[in-house]
């Protein structure tokens, strides 16, 4: 077979989404004469190999074809083609070769920029200017400035996929700026030209990398799982081995650890992560760090820490969950001091697990000051971005706040919206965690019968999940640092905070000599002879408040 024959043949395998027909014709036409194939013909062979998941092969033959184009004075082919290497380098995790490659396309497209192509550049560097920090106000009126101009282009040149991809800039900017609902419904729009394939499918796999990071940092649930299932419905006809279809299983795996599923998770998120790795570490760094997640949950610190640092060289900072080890081994203020320092480098609306978290800890180690700093932090993101997932923590963490500062009637309110949003958006451990806080704020307000009602429904979720250390400690069997028994550490906890025994009976609902006796087992296990000198080694360890 000669070589246009091959040609002719891949293309048509090609048009019908068949890439392994149409890199197998283009090797063969490779194959029957030297340099036989042409820049836009490598291009082809190109984007078969990305469509195939070899990353390498793909830039490789993306580079001799951006050298041809180069050479044969195609400068608008070229800094296409520049573009999509340098898109394909950021998405693998190598900022420093995408910066190179969008520097490659803004030199040859010197004096051409009100192009097709120029355009495409337009989209990445609003795109760049937002993603830098997108609490500087001047960084977001530049992203839609550009916008506008992208806009602009798209109707002199009468490019669609331009007016979509400055939808897509004016939508992310909306949602930065506090506009979220008009946001999004900029970005839903620009969602239906890629599922309908009008896009490049390179740059429709980023539009929607881009709006399910915002979606997750957002907590919003409810639409992070509507945008993934419309990725599903795009990726998944094209190609099993298709980047964007190993993007979004992670996504997927992301939404059934939410939803409890973790078994399916433990075997499936790591292998998925491992695969996708090589061609969009960031989003497989995002698997290994709910896989460690999960691991975390369910008692196993070892395997949580082996997916945290494979999530790290990633370039993904696991964080809370690496702190909320530290703390479950029995050092709360190193682990305060964690989310401390990951907070001075996360982007605001990024950071509102790590906030959850930190308040978390501080009620742990007794410092409500920093407690409350950390709720009214969260609660300026939750009201700059109106999002349910974000209302949703603040009233969680405002609740752990509240029962900590002995106000358990506002602790119930506030928890009960948590609980109801969370509900809705499926997030079952997190249904689990504010019905144990309930359960204690219902407890301080002495009714029995409710605080057993909570606790109960949330020990049959953790046992549902194997959630073994919750399970443990609501059961009064996990071990505490000190070998203290869970109920032990609730005592411990009750006395840091200057309570009689009497006290301490009544809100445990024990009797005194049993409290006695957990008394005496805790001088014994701490090799302490008072009240005093317990509660100052509870306080070092983080127990109470």
């Amino acid at each position: 077979m000669d070589v246009t024959e091959h040609v002719r043949r891949a293309r048509a395998a090609y048009s019908a989404c068949q890439w392994g027909t149409a890199r197998a014709q283009l090797q063969g036409a490779l194959d029957a004469g030297s340099h036989a194939l042409g820049p836009d013909d490598l291009t082809l062979l190109a984007m078969c190999e990305w469509w195939l998941g070899d990353l390498p092969a793909a830039v490789s033959r993306a580079e001799d074809a951006f050298r041809l184009q180069v050479a044969a004075g195609r400068r608008q082919a070229a800094a296409r083609g520049a573009l999509d290497l340098a898109l394909i380098s950021y998405s693998a995790g190598d900022p420093a070769l995408g910066s190179a490659w969008f520097a490659r396309a803004r030199r040859v497209l010197a004096g051409q920029e009100r192009s097709v192509a120029g355009g495409y550049l337009l989209y990445a560097s609003a795109i760049a200017r937002l993603e830098a920090d997108e609490e500087l106000a001047a960084d977001r009126d530049d992203a839609a400035a550009g916008a506008a101009r992208l806009s602009a282009l798209a109707d002199e040149l009468g490019d669609p996929v331009l007016h979509t991809l400055a939808q897509v800039v004016s939508g992310l900017a909306a949602v930065l700026h506090g506009r979220v609902g008009h946001g999004f419904d900029l970005l839903d729009e620009a969602m239906l030209a890629a599922v309908a394939g009008d896009l490049p499918a390179l740059w429709a796999g980023d539009v929607y990398c881009s709006v399910l990071h915002l979606c997750e940092g957002l907590g919003d649930l409810g639409r992070m799982r509507r945008w993934t299932q419309a990725m599903e419905r795009w990726a998944s006809p094209l190609s099993r081995a298709f980047t964007y279809y190993g993007v979004s299983r992670v996504h997927r795996l992301q939404l059934s650890s939410a939803e409890g599923d973790w078994d399916r998770v433990e075997a499936e998120l790591g292998e998925h992560s491992r695969r996708l790795a090589p061609a969009h570490g960031w989003v497989a760094g995002e698997g290994f760090r709910e896989l460690g997640d999960v691991r975390r949950l369910r008692g196993d610190a070892a395997g949580a820490t082996t997916a945290y640092a494979a999530a790290r060289q990633l370039g993904i900072d696991p964080q809370p969950g690496p702190a909320l080890l530290t703390a479950a081994a029995g050092d709360a203020p190193a682990a305060l001091a964690q989310i401390h320092d990951t907070l001075a480098t996360r982007r605001r609306f990024e950071g509102s697990r790590q906030l959850l978290a930190g308040v978390q800890l501080a009620v742990q180690v007794g410092s409500r000051t920093e407690a409350s700093t950390f709720t009214e932090r969260l609660a300026a993101i939750a009201a700059h971005y109106d999002s349910p997932g974000l209302h949703a923590r603040t009233a969680h963490a405002r609740g752990m706040l509240a029962l900590a500062s002995g106000q358990p009637a506002q602790a119930l309110d506030q928890l009960g919206t948590a609980l109801e949003v969370y509900r809705q958006q499926r997030y079952r451990y997190g249904v689990a965690v504010v019905r144990e806080l309930l359960a204690a704020a219902h407890q301080a307000r002495a009714d029995h019968a409710a605080a057993r009602a909570d606790r109960a429904a949330a020990l049959a979720v953790y046992r549902a999940l194997g959630a073994r250390p919750d399970v443990a400690r609501l059961n009064g069997t996990a071990r505490a640092p000190g070998g203290l028994t869970g109920r032990e550490v609730q005592v411990l906890a009750a006395i840091s905070t200057g309570a009689s025994n009497r006290q301490v009976a009544q809100e445990l609902v024990l009797s005194e000599k049993t409290v006695s006796r957990h008394l005496a087992n805790i001088y014994r296990k701490l090799d302490v002879t008072s009240r005093t000198a317990a509660a100052a080694w509870a306080r070092r360890h983080g127990v109470g408040g």
